[in-house]
Protein backbone atom coordinates (compact mmCIF):
# COMPACT_ATOMS: atom_id res chain seq x y z
CA UNK A 1 0.00 0.00 0.00
CA UNK A 2 1.44 3.39 -0.94
CA UNK A 3 2.08 6.09 1.63
CA UNK A 4 -1.04 8.20 2.17
CA UNK A 5 -3.45 5.56 0.84
CA UNK A 6 -5.21 5.53 4.21
CA UNK A 7 -5.14 7.37 7.50
CA UNK A 8 -6.51 6.78 10.98
CA UNK A 9 -7.83 9.59 13.20
CA UNK A 10 -8.77 9.42 16.88
CA UNK A 11 -11.66 11.63 17.94
CA UNK A 12 -9.96 12.33 21.29
CA UNK A 13 -6.94 13.80 19.49
CA UNK A 14 -9.08 15.75 17.05
CA UNK A 15 -11.19 17.19 19.89
CA UNK A 16 -8.00 18.46 21.57
CA UNK A 17 -7.29 20.56 18.44
CA UNK A 18 -10.50 22.55 18.99
CA UNK A 19 -10.53 22.78 22.80
CA UNK A 20 -11.07 26.18 24.37
CA UNK A 21 -13.65 28.84 25.12
CA UNK A 22 -14.14 30.10 21.55
CA UNK A 23 -15.71 28.41 18.51
CA UNK A 24 -12.97 26.49 16.69
CA UNK A 25 -12.64 24.58 13.43
CA UNK A 26 -9.82 22.21 12.46
CA UNK A 27 -9.65 20.57 9.04
CA UNK A 28 -7.88 17.21 9.36
CA UNK A 29 -8.36 15.75 5.88
CA UNK A 30 -8.57 17.24 2.39
CA UNK A 31 -8.71 15.16 -0.80
CA UNK A 32 -10.35 16.03 -4.14
CA UNK A 33 -13.62 14.22 -3.32
CA UNK A 34 -14.13 15.59 0.20
CA UNK A 35 -12.76 17.38 3.22
CA UNK A 36 -13.24 16.53 6.89
CA UNK A 37 -12.99 18.69 9.98
CA UNK A 38 -13.82 18.82 13.64
CA UNK A 39 -15.88 21.83 14.76
CA UNK A 40 -16.49 22.91 18.35
CA UNK A 41 -18.98 25.43 19.66
CA UNK A 42 -18.79 26.04 23.43
CA UNK A 43 -22.04 26.31 25.39
CA UNK A 44 -23.60 29.73 24.91
CA UNK A 45 -21.46 30.60 21.89
CA UNK A 46 -22.74 31.80 18.54
CA UNK A 47 -22.34 29.87 15.28
CA UNK A 48 -21.41 32.34 12.53
CA UNK A 49 -21.85 30.05 9.52
CA UNK A 50 -23.00 31.14 6.11
CA UNK A 51 -24.14 28.76 3.36
CA UNK A 52 -21.45 26.52 1.87
CA UNK A 53 -20.88 25.56 -1.77
CA UNK A 54 -20.58 21.90 -0.71
CA UNK A 55 -23.04 19.38 0.68
CA UNK A 56 -22.10 18.53 4.23
CA UNK A 57 -22.68 15.89 6.86
CA UNK A 58 -22.29 16.55 10.58
CA UNK A 59 -21.72 13.74 13.08
CA UNK A 60 -22.52 14.95 16.60
CA UNK A 61 -19.78 13.68 18.92
CA UNK A 62 -20.93 15.50 22.07
CA UNK A 63 -23.09 18.34 23.30
CA UNK A 64 -26.64 19.60 22.88
CA UNK A 65 -28.00 22.38 20.70
CA UNK A 66 -30.52 23.19 17.98
CA UNK A 67 -29.86 23.41 14.24
CA UNK A 68 -31.78 25.77 11.99
CA UNK A 69 -31.86 24.79 8.31
CA UNK A 70 -33.68 27.39 6.21
CA UNK A 71 -36.86 27.90 8.29
CA UNK A 72 -36.87 24.55 10.14
CA UNK A 73 -35.37 23.75 13.54
CA UNK A 74 -33.96 20.41 14.66
CA UNK A 75 -32.71 19.02 17.97
CA UNK A 76 -29.00 18.18 18.06
CA UNK A 77 -27.59 15.59 20.46
CA UNK A 78 -24.74 13.03 20.56
CA UNK A 79 -24.88 10.24 18.00
CA UNK A 80 -26.97 12.14 15.46
CA UNK A 81 -25.94 12.46 11.81
CA UNK A 82 -27.16 15.64 10.11
CA UNK A 83 -27.15 16.37 6.37
CA UNK A 84 -27.23 19.92 4.98
CA UNK A 85 -27.53 20.49 1.23
CA UNK A 86 -25.10 22.91 -0.44
CA UNK A 87 -26.16 26.59 -0.27
CA UNK A 88 -28.81 25.95 2.46
CA UNK A 89 -28.93 28.61 5.17
CA UNK A 90 -28.03 26.87 8.45
CA UNK A 91 -26.57 27.48 11.88
CA UNK A 92 -26.41 25.94 15.33
CA UNK A 93 -28.04 27.90 18.15
CA UNK A 94 -29.22 27.49 21.74
CA UNK A 95 -26.00 25.60 22.46
CA UNK A 96 -26.77 24.14 25.89
CA UNK A 97 -23.67 21.93 26.22
CA UNK A 98 -20.29 22.26 24.47
CA UNK A 99 -20.94 20.96 20.95
CA UNK A 100 -18.30 18.91 19.12
CA UNK A 101 -19.00 17.83 15.54
CA UNK A 102 -17.18 15.92 12.83
CA UNK A 103 -17.95 17.68 9.54
CA UNK A 104 -17.63 16.06 6.11
CA UNK A 105 -17.80 18.33 3.04
CA UNK A 106 -18.13 16.86 -0.42
CA UNK A 107 -16.52 17.67 -2.73
CA UNK A 108 -13.74 19.79 -1.19
CA UNK A 109 -14.29 23.05 -3.07
CA UNK A 110 -13.25 25.82 -0.70
CA UNK A 111 -11.26 26.29 2.47
CA UNK A 112 -13.86 26.72 5.24
CA UNK A 113 -13.60 29.16 8.11
CA UNK A 114 -16.41 30.08 10.52
CA UNK A 115 -18.01 33.36 9.44
CA UNK A 116 -15.96 33.60 6.24
CA UNK A 117 -17.74 31.45 3.66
Amino acid sequence: MSKGAWQVFRIEELAEKVAGNEPRFHEFLRVPAMSCAVYRLPAGSRDMQAPHLEDEVYFVVSGRARLRIDDQEHEVRPGMVLFVRATAEHSFFHIEEDLTLVVIFGPAIQKWKPGAH
